[in-house]
């Protein structure tokens, strides 16, 4: 089984509620944000860690319950 880390233009626009456009324009302001950072990057693709600290404020698996 494959475990998928990077959320793409399709993942965020159905997590956002947006088109595949805005879903780039997001993702290119996180790479920004991770790149100035001194993280490599996928262009068109978002860590789902960062993604999950970004929007949510933690990162699911050390949420403890």
């Amino acid at each position: 089984m494959k475990s998928n880390f990077m959320m793409n233009a399709e993942d965020v626009a159905n997590a956002l509620g947006v088109s595949k456009g805005h879903a780039y324009k997001v993702i290119r302001e996180l790479n920004d944000e991770l790149s100035d950072q001194g993280f490599i990057i996928v262009a068109g693709k978002v860590p789902k860690a960062f993604w999950e600290k970004k929007f949510f404020g933690y990162h699911s698996e050390k949420v403890a319950i």
